[in-house]
């Protein structure tokens, strides 16, 4: 299993970023796949999920609104597009799967928001 975030970046506050993550190594379309972040000198948190059907989705209270998940089943990509920043939305960004009982994380990606 692999996992690879692409996207992240220094915005201003009210600004948009749009994250992506490409899979392989395993059948992409049978699984969900989620979006954590982790801000500085906190626990990573599960910010949006989408299930692998593209229909289903969860986000966290924090972004909701502001977030969107997306998946393409045929490329084999989960996206995150992010909207209307905030600092608090400054973190590590990771994308992740839960495949026969194990998870599987990216490397993340760097999100900062300030001016």
């Amino acid at each position: 299993v692999r996992l690879v975030e692409s996207g992240g970046g220094l915005v201003q506050p009210g600004g948009s970023l749009r994250l992506s993550c490409t899979a392989s190594g395993f059948t992409f379309r049978d699984y969900n796949m989620n979006w954590y972040q982790q801000a500085p000198g906190k626990e990573r948190v599960l910010v949006a999920q989408i299930t692998s059907s593209g229909y289903g989705f969860y986000y966290a209270n924090s972004v909701k609104g502001r977030f969107t998940i997306s998946r393409d089943n045929v490329k084999n990509t989960v996206s995150l597009q992010m909207n209307s920043l905030t600092p608090e939305d400054t973190g590590v960004y990771y994308c992740h799967t839960f495949i026969r009982g194990a998870g599987s994380w990216g490397q993340g990606t760097q999100v900062t928001v300030s001016s």
